[in-house]
């Protein structure tokens, strides 16, 4: 199952874009084994408004895959369901999951019909740059509960 974290608005150089890439980098040779291939970093220019900024979005998002929109109002899942739910949904034969982060507006009307599933990571609104260094980091930390490596010690 490929993995994509697909994010409004660029990836600035710094140590949020280093973080991100870094964890990207850690899942692949982890999460290859597993069945987990890679996490591909994919963006959409922001700006123009909601609507415009969701069809980008759109346009981007393969068809056919599972999308989870990052949302603070979604469920808030432990790194260990995470893990759990990505083993079920390789089991079940999902080609592709994708995580979408929307811009500072948050998601159009159209991108959350389209895209109903959503997942929180707390309760609180992150900036969106650490959001990918965050979400990165529980990827590579779910395809290490999966492999049963010493990286998660809860």
């Amino acid at each position: 199952m490929k993995l994509s974290i697909l994010a409004v608005g660029p990836s600035k150089s710094g140590p949020e874009h280093d973080l991100t890439h870094d964890y990207c980098k850690r899942f692949g040779p982890l999460g290859a084994p597993l069945g987990l291939v890679g996490v591909e970093l994919v963006t959409v220019k922001s700006g123009g408004g909601l609507d415009k900024e969701g069809a980008r979005l759109l346009d981007k998002c393969p068809k056919g895959v599972r999308v989870l929109r990052l949302d603070e109002h979604g469920p808030n899942w432990a790194s260990v369901k995470l893990a759990e739910k990505l083993g079920v949904w390789r089991d079940e034969g999902e080609r592709a999951l994708v995580f979408m982060i929307g811009g500072a507006e948050g998601y159009s009307q159209e991108v959350r019909k389209a895209f109903p599933d959503t997942l929180a990571l707390g309760p609180q609104t992150w900036p969106h740059l650490l959001v990918r260094v965050m979400l990165a980091e529980q990827l590579y930390r779910a395809a290490s509960i999966l492999a049963r490596t010493p990286y998660h010690k809860a």
